[in-house]
């Protein structure tokens, strides 16, 4: 292989290198592919006035693409939320509510991680957030650190696959499939991932209920009528948004733009309901939220850059070549795929893993063949890549847990109290990962999960 064939190699391997140097990720995708541009129009295999594309690209596909403009609108609604009070309350509320049952405060965090995801695509907050108001409590009440540390990090990251995600926004975008579709889509197997952690809990406190005691009989709730005064305060509201949000959309009365704007305006609402809301708060809400979606706006012109140039140097063909010459069929293709994302996933973070698998795998998986498996579903266009979608949405939870660079580990010990160790949250994280290889498995051996859900809706 000369020189110029293996420039899309070397593209790859340095970009690899590259994102471990802690440089923006943003600049890192554009540099390497700027670079590789102009090493291609040395060595006589790209011309540089190719690059003339990506500006075309970026303001006619991103920039121009109204689907995105949900991004800082969800955004505005989880931070919104998360500065409201409205969480803490809903703590609380779940804590009273599952107090009978063993491990109940362990069970009020998976439920709240739950309900917290379907209002916030923003990982980093919901996992900060929930280890702020419930490890030291866990913790004081003598639960083991390890089953503490792993529920909340694994609560905390369920937002990637819940709707509304952003990532699964980015994702509709990168493989052309409609965001609702997606949405549907992805909601049975996240709701799936937070039962097997709760069925998890309970099998565990069960078997060692010393590790995870009762709540204490002063933090009890003092009569029905308080508790259903809190239900209405804090439980109730949230959940009026998810489905006002998320129904919507899955009814077909507005888009998921649409839908995000009311979202941003309910949490606003939700804010002022709960004598939270102020400048301060509002300003507050507004940078982060702004700050997020420059920084992904960012790595989106990052990954246009790197993918127009690896894909003139012949990348795709490349790749397209090497998986003919494994000889594994579709089943092999999709089960390397998937490991590769799981390995990725020990080092870098979801977009970057996004950015880089999506579009170039996209195209081969689109032209698998999984016969009766995936089938045809009424209702759901492109059923394979839907189903390939959200399979890859499941893998990439495991990215937020694994060692050594799993953020919500590191989220999670910033905040968490000094006896709280590292390598308490690392080994409280083995059994939640193995559940969602569990939940892959399950999303792989039966589409149904996935599409059926889509499907029943559109008819």
């Amino acid at each position: 292989m000369t020189l110029a064939e293996s420039l899309p190699l070397l593209m790859f391997l340095a970009l690899g290198v590259l994102l471990f140097s802690g440089l923006p990720v943003a600049f890192v995708l554009g540099g390497v592919g700027l670079a590789f541009a102009y090493v291609g129009d040395w060595l006589g295999v790209f011309n540089a006035a190719r690059l003339v594309i990506i500006p075309n690209r970026i303001f006619g596909g991103s920039v121009e693409n109204l689907v995105l403009v949900a991004i800082p609108m969800f955004t505005f609604m989880g931070t919104m939320l998360e500065k409201s009070g409205v969480a803490r309350d809903l703590l609380r509320c779940l804590q009273l509510l599952t107090w009978r049952i063993p491990g109940g405060l362990a069970l009020s965090v998976v439920l709240m991680g739950t309900i917290l995801a379907a209002t916030t695509g923003i990982i980093g907050a919901s996992v900060v957030m929930i280890s702020m108001m419930a490890l030291p409590v866990m913790v004081s009440q003598g639960y083991d650190q390890r089953l503490a540390t792993g529920t909340i990090a694994a609560s905390g990251t369920l937002g990637i696959l819940i709707p509304p995600s952003i990532m699964l926004i980015i994702m509709a975008d990168l493989m052309t499939l409609p965001v609702g579709t997606v949405f549907m889509a992805a909601v049975v197997p996240g709701l799936m991932l937070s039962a097997l952690y709760l069925a998890y809990v309970v099998g565990f406190s069960a078997l060692y209920p010393e590790r995870a005691p009762p709540l204490p009989a002063e933090a009890r709730p003092d009569s029905a009528a308080a508790l259903g005064h809190l239900m209405v305060r804090s439980f109730l509201p949230p959940t009026f948004l998810i489905v006002l949000v998320l129904g919507s959309i899955f009814a077909g009365w507005a888009t998921p733009t649409e839908a995000s704007g009311v979202g941003a305006f309910g949490a606003t609402l939700l804010a002022l309901y709960n004598r939270s809301l102020n400048w301060a708060v509002l300003k507050e809400v507004c940078a982060r939220s702004a700050l997020t979606t420059a920084m992904l706006f960012g790595i989106f012109v990052g990954a246009t850059c790197y993918a127009v140039v690896f894909r003139f140097l012949g990348g795709e063909e490349m790749i397209d070549n090497f998986i003919l010459a494994m000889g594994v069929g579709p089943w092999g293709v999709l089960f390397v795929i998937m490991a590769m994302v799981f390995i990725l996933g020990f080092f870098f973070d979801w977009i970057e893993i996004t950015l880089i698998v999506l579009p170039v795998f996209g195209p081969i998986i689109a032209n698998l063949d999984f016969g009766d498996h995936v089938g045809v579903w009424a209702g759901v266009d492109a059923a394979p890549l839907v189903w390939f979608t959200i399979l890859l949405s499941v893998n990439l939870q495991t990215s937020f847990l694994t060692p050594p660079f799993g953020f919500a580990l590191f989220y999670m010990k910033g905040v968490a109290p000094p006896e709280v160790t590292i390598q308490a949250i690392y080994r409280g994280i083995i059994p939640f990962v193995a559940l969602q290889l569990i939940g892959l498995g399950l999303c792989v051996a039966f589409p149904a999960l996935v599409l059926g859900l889509p499907s029943w809706l559109s008819s």
